[in-house]
């Protein structure tokens, strides 16, 4: 039970972080996009990330 939920985890954060890649256009970053779109999930506490974040994902 624990491996599947391991595994799980770090499927949905491989796919945000590929799909964040993706769309990466739509924010109003222009360079680290390997690096942005990597650590996603420690930067979503930074408010304009965040938004930039939710731009890319949701347009």
């Amino acid at each position: 039970m624990g491996t599947m939920l391991t595994v799980g985890a770090i499927a949905l954060y491989l796919f945000i972080a590929i799909r964040f890649w993706q769309r990466f256009d739509r924010t109003y970053y222009s360079q680290s996009r390997f690096l942005l779109s990597a650590l996603w999930l420690p930067l979503l506490l930074n408010a304009s990330y965040r938004e930039n974040f939710r731009r890319a994902l949701l347009s």
